[in-house]
């Protein structure tokens, strides 16, 4: 953090933004900046990684140090910045299929170690630079260039993903809601420990009105509900409808119909260890509404900061501060 004050736009590069005209990246782009500015972080202190996608172009138009690396590798690289240069804040830009399929195991294993990474994962159920190739997100049946009879196989959910793999902060937000966006990225960035946002993202081109039904302005309010910590959990055009459980399930009720009451809402707690209500929360469907803002956001141990201090740990036991000690110390022998 610095006492300078500073704006979007020193956040943005010289570069042309070379996204499709109309694509949801742009918006993210736009709400990244927008976030970095309330956060405070400067520039010069930020590094922005990205693996291979259309997503992972970003790091060339952010005014930051920037990787655009190697397919499903950005995980392991952002790690490794962000341990050698734990004064940094390191975001990685992915995609689904860039995160989910080859870079799997690298994600899983970032998230696990609660690696201090901001992690924006965009989705838009499609591999958009390849052209059209179904991805680790899209739904069953789905029909695409790689699947022209349907795919055969289920979707990887992230928020399932990532809680399984012990996140402590797992975020969702849409393109079109640049305000809600923007508080998200901001509160990942103050997140200490790996934080996943997953972005819903509309290709134009490829998968056009994928997520329509939940993002269009028409069905938005009572198909999304946007959670905040210590808030009710509300949502609805009327602003009527809300969340309740009914036994181990969650439930949505009409406030003021069969007996609810606003007393039995459930009131949204993102701090609380216990990752059960939250990953039930990420995983609504069907006739419920989709889970949109802070769903899980929990302090822990972070695997950079514990292993800077188990060096410094070692270091204050061992005399040893050079490779000429290291080799000079123990039995020697001279040969003449």
């Amino acid at each position: 953090m610095t006492d300078i004050k500073f704006e979007p736009k020193d956040y943005k590069s010289d570069q042309y933004v070379r996204w499709c005209p109309g694509c949801g990246d742009h918006a993210v782009l736009n709400c990244l900046h927008k976030a970095m500015a309330e956060v405070g972080v400067a520039p010069h202190n930020m590094a922005v990684i990205s693996g291979i996608g259309c997503s992972s172009r970003l790091p060339y138009y952010m005014n930051t140090y920037g990787f655009h690396t190697i397919h499903g590798r950005g995980a392991a690289i952002a790690t490794g910045v962000k341990t050698a240069r734990p004064d940094l804040s390191v975001w990685l830009i992915t995609g689904d299929g860039d995160c989910l399929a080859i870079g799997g195991n690298h994600f899983i294993h970032a998230v696990r170690r609660n690696v201090d990474l901001n992690i924006v994962l965009f989705n838009n159920k499609i591999y958009g630079l390849t052209k059209g190739q179904y991805s680790p997100t899209s739904d069953r049946g789905f029909v695409s260039k790689s699947s022209p009879y349907g795919t055969v196989e289920d979707p990887f959910v992230p928020a399932e993903l990532a809680l399984g793999a012990r996140g402590n902060f797992f975020a969702r937000v849409i393109d079109v809601d640049l305000k809600n966006t923007t508080e998200v990225l901001a509160a990942s960035a103050r997140h200490k420990g790996a934080s996943v946002t997953e972005v819903l993202v509309n290709c134009v081109i490829f998968n056009d009105g994928i997520h329509k039904s939940i993002v269009d302005k028409e069905y938005r309010a009572d198909r999304t509900i946007f959670l905040r910590h210590g808030e009710k959990m509300i949502f609805g055009k009327e602003g009527n409808k809300g969340l309740v459980l009914d036994g181990l399930k969650l439930k949505a009720v009409t406030i003021g119909e069969d007996g609810y009451t606003m007393d039995d809402i459930l009131v949204h707690d993102a701090h609380e260890k216990d990752s059960t209500l939250h990953l039930m929360l990420a995983m609504m469907s069907d006739d419920m509404p989709i889970a949109l803002g802070v769903i899980r956001d929990v302090d822990a141990p972070v695997y950079d900061e514990a292993v800077h201090q188990q060096i410094e740990e070692v270091q204050a036991k061992n005399p040893t501060r050079t490779l000429k000690d290291f080799l000079m110390k123990g039995e020697v022998w001279e040969v003449k």
